[in-house]
């Protein structure tokens, strides 16, 4: 295990590094369990995953050993870290990697390193470990967003990748004894679902009445590097670890076959990016959260984060106020802000559903979260329940853009096109399947239908007919709508 020395005395009321923490420990983390509603995804760091989110197994032995040391003192700082960047954690960071990956600005692949793997490995670890190593700049790449924009990615280099991906299973070993139960995002063991059945239960059973959601405007291009790199030194003292991740941060993007410095942000696509994330909106938000509800809410407050996407609920209006301001203060505290158009504070819940039902009004309004819009509704025996359906905006830009790609595959052979019309279906199942949502799926369903058969009539002098496509489906037939097991999302 890697050495490790006490921090400061624990009658210190804030750390050197003037970043408020409140004391994430063990009786606070249960605390927030209840107040959720839910409790801890039942598979835990040690056991391994099979989420989403991540691809990461069973930790190594002696990265157990840094995550008991983690959880047994809050306070230990990891002096010497970077003997864990071995050949062996290189190499379970390669066979991480997407095997059709985009290549970075060396234009090396994962088919292209792989043929002699053990020689690359232990060269780049000899890099690492005598300081040689020296990262390339990011790739830019854009992919359309659901409200018309472009999400910049970066796309960094094969080696790039697989030491961040070394480095972040040794990060997430130590700050998943940190990481506080409402947090789900690009966590191993946790996944999209897990956070939303979470924000179900919580929605369903607490005393929620007012819900607020909100969204950091452009937050993977806002992150300040000062502010990361002190937060980093709460735990993390191994100066070697610390300059890899500075580099990283700075190396520059190419964009247009110009390079661009980074002074802030990191890189979306970067396999250190999501841990650096989680670990700034632990310090910058998490805390901060957890320790106003504990202190100055007068009523119930729950909330469930994923990423920099995020819902609070509030059994008082006063609290949901107060918390706004204060979480507008905060963020700004360290140069982010809130996406206005993306930020909303509305009454919802089963008590505000009820008082409107008595007065004839309508229904209390929807908000959205990790793609599925969420609404008060009401069981066939007249009961409340929140319900789910997918984010229309969502299922637009997915259906515009399999047009797109339809068009693309327009000759392809029928087979190879059936294969992937039904990969899609499946998939997209797989995500929005939930309880509820099944007339969203028909639609979905329908929709492509429609589309393939639009493809098939254009592609060839003999018009496809609707008789001769519906012959056709009775060959190849089409994935049909279905929800997933309640069970299956409940351990998702």
């Amino acid at each position: 295990m890697g050495a490790w020395r006490e921090g400061r005395p624990k009658h210190h009321a804030e750390p050197r590094s003037g970043v408020g923490l409140a004391h994430s420990t063990g009786e606070a983390l249960e605390g927030n369990e209840r107040v959720e509603g839910r409790g801890q995804p039942e598979r835990s760091l040690l056991q391994g995953e099979q989420g989403r989110t991540q691809s990461r197994g069973i930790l190594p032995l002696h990265l157990q050993w840094v995550n008991e040391r983690a959880k047994w003192d809050k306070r230990a700082r990891f002096t010497a870290l970077l003997h864990h960047v071995d050949v062996q954690a290189l190499g379970r960071a390669f066979w991480r990697l997407k095997r059709n990956a985009s290549a970075g600005i060396d234009g090396q692949t994962v088919q292209n390193y792989e043929p002699d793997l053990e020689r690359n490995l232990q060269d780049l670890c000899d890099r690492v470990h005598t300081g040689r190593y020296r990262s390339k700049p990011v790739r830019r790449a854009y992919i359309p967003k659901t409200d018309g924009g472009q999400r910049p990615l970066g796309v960094p280099a094969l080696e790039d990748k697989i030491v961040q991906g070394a480095v972040a299973e040794v990060l997430g070993a130590i700050y998943e004894a940190d990481f506080l139960g409402f947090s789900y995002g690009f966590r191993p063991g946790r996944n999209p679902h897990q956070a939303l059945a979470a924000l179900h239960t919580a929605l369903m059973t607490q005393r929620v009445c007012w819900v607020l959601e909100f969204d950091i405007r452009k937050f993977y291009d806002s992150v300040d590097h000062g502010w990361l790199l002190r937060m980093l030194e709460h735990r993390i003292a191994d100066r070697r670890i610390l300059r890899l991740i500075k580099m990283w941060l700075r190396v520059g993007v190419l964009d247009n076959g110009e390079v661009h410095e980074t002074t802030l942000g990191t890189p979306q696509g970067s396999g250190i990016s999501p841990i650096l994330a989680n670990v700034f909106l632990h310090y910058a938000l998490d805390l901060r959260v957890h320790r106003w509800r504990q202190r100055h809410a007068r009523g119930r407050v729950i909330i469930v984060r994923y990423a920099d996407d995020a819902v609070m609920g509030f059994q008082f209006p006063d609290d949901a106020r107060h918390m706004f301001a204060a979480l507008r203060a905060r963020l700004g505290k360290f140069s982010l802000s809130l996406h206005e158009d993306k930020t909303r504070l509305l009454e919802f819940g089963r008590l505000p559903a009820l008082e409107r039902a008595k007065l004839g009004q309508r229904r209390p309004a929807t908000f959205a979260f990790l793609g599925f819009t969420h609404y008060c509704g009401w069981t066939r025996d007249g009961r409340f329940v929140v319900k789910r359906k997918t984010q229309s905006s969502r299922l637009s830009a997915k259906l515009t853009a399999l047009r797109g790609e339809a068009r693309r595959r327009m000759h392809a052979p029928v087979i190879s096109q059936h294969h992937w019309i039904a990969q899609v279906l499946r998939g997209h199942y797989a995500y929005f399947g939930l309880a509820s949502n099944f007339r969203s799926l028909d639609t979905f369903f329908r929709e492509v239908r429609r589309l393939w058969f639009r493809v098939l009539r254009r592609r060839s002098q003999r018009r496809m007919t609707w008789p001769r496509y519906v012959q056709l489906l009775d060959c190849l037939p089409l994935p049909s709508p279905r929800l997933l097991p309640a069970r299956d999302v409940a351990l998702a």
